[in-house]
């Protein structure tokens, strides 16, 4: 089945540099762009995996969002640009004031995500060298293995966000 490019009434940013979220979004037919946010997840620590991924999901949106004000911030220090770009999208790839365009333009929805293991009732990360991820892989050969994964979108118009967690 071949995917079609969806017409929608909004535009969407994917923060995260997952593949797979890439590929889902692609397929569906969705036009989206990318923003990674440059977060230390490692820093960040919850007891119930639950709480863990929608924190994750929680902390890469407003990494995001702060940058896009960074960006905002920059141009408005610098001069007063005219925004010419088709959406915001656009607007951000070319360093344009953001809060000047999302004031008038269609809501543009920011997604973001995260997913955790759990094994033997361990929250297992990413794992950090080539030696633990053989650890998990030989571990999980050898026992059940959970995933939890988490899912926050938020509306940069509105500022309204709405996560889940499963």
């Amino acid at each position: 089945m071949e995917a079609s490019t969806c017409t929608s009434q909004f535009k969407i940013i994917l923060g995260s540099s997952s593949i797979p979220c890439r590929k889902i979004l692609a397929e569906m037919g969705y036009e989206f762009t990318i923003m990674s946010a440059d977060i230390d997840e490692k820093c960040i620590r919850k007891e119930k995996p639950e709480d863990l991924v929608m924190a994750l999901a929680e902390a890469k949106a407003d990494a995001i969002l702060s940058n896009l004000q960074t960006i905002s911030n920059q141009e408005k220090d610098d001069e007063q640009t005219i925004l010419t770009a088709a959406d915001t999208a656009d607007a951000i790839l070319q360093g344009l004031p953001i809060d000047e365009y999302v004031k008038d333009a269609e809501p543009t929805l920011l997604i973001t995500c995260d997913q955790v293991v759990v094994y033997g009732g361990v929250i297992r990360e990413k794992p950090s060298s080539k030696e633990e991820a053989r650890k998990f892989w030989k571990d999980y050969s050898g026992g059940h293995a959970a995933t939890v994964g988490s899912v926050l979108v938020t509306n940069l118009k509105t500022g309204f966000k709405k996560g889940e967690w499963d």
